[in-house]
């Protein structure tokens, strides 16, 4: 039986593509449009190691693998809110001339199998997972949402229950005054003389 050896021009290609899922912070990217976590095409792009041009070139000519639950266009709209956000410059001043597509979970992955590159393909893995780190994220989030809601309930009624206390306390420390007059007969001050 023989042994292959590592080849090490592969070795040095999985350390780069995993460098740059290190540097490069995926669930940041990661964006909630229309209901919908997705990544917008520019930092898929980067991600995959390719240009725009190039990733949105592939889309489009393989369409049919990309229904709308995969992949949806920007709205004008969509595109300023984000261009505020992301700080992009303006259209004929080297910036976008198009409006940028979003790509949900499922339709990175298929974007990389549209682009027929070993490194979008393994990229595709880490991009999976911050998808899938995002989605547990949220869902612990919900549930301590849910447990601070729960101790908040039991607070007000702890809060109005210290309260009375707090006020039968003030009201045994300070007696009210006694108005009555003493019962029986009191001897004048002795005279001494």
């Amino acid at each position: 039986m023989r042994v292959r050896s590592p080849n090490p021009a592969r070795a040095q290609q999985l350390l780069a593509t995993r460098k740059r899922a290190a540097v490069v912070p995926i669930e940041t990217r990661i964006a909630i449009l229309r209901h919908q976590r997705v990544i917008l095409d520019t930092a898929l792009a980067e991600i995959y190691g390719v240009p725009v041009k190039r990733l949105n070139q592939q889309v489009n000519r393989n369409r049919e693998r990309f229904p709308s639950d995969f992949m949806f266009q920007l709205k004008p709209r969509e595109f300023a809110a984000l261009r505020l956000q992301f700080a992009t410059s303006k259209k004929g001043r080297g910036g976008r001339r198009s409006l940028p597509y979003a790509f949900t979970e499922h339709g990175a992955i298929m974007a990389a199998t549209v682009l027929n590159s070993k490194e979008a393909v393994e990229m595709s893995v880490f991009v999976v997972r911050a998808f899938v780190r995002l989605r547990a994220m949220l869902g612990a989030n919900k549930a301590f949402a849910d447990r601070i809601e729960e101790l908040e309930k039991h607070l007000a009624t702890h809060d109005c229950n210290i309260q009375e206390i707090i006020n039968v306390i003030k009201r045994l420390m300070n007696p009210p005054a006694n108005r009555r007059s003493k019962i029986g007969f009191a001897l004048p001050p002795a005279r001494t003389g």
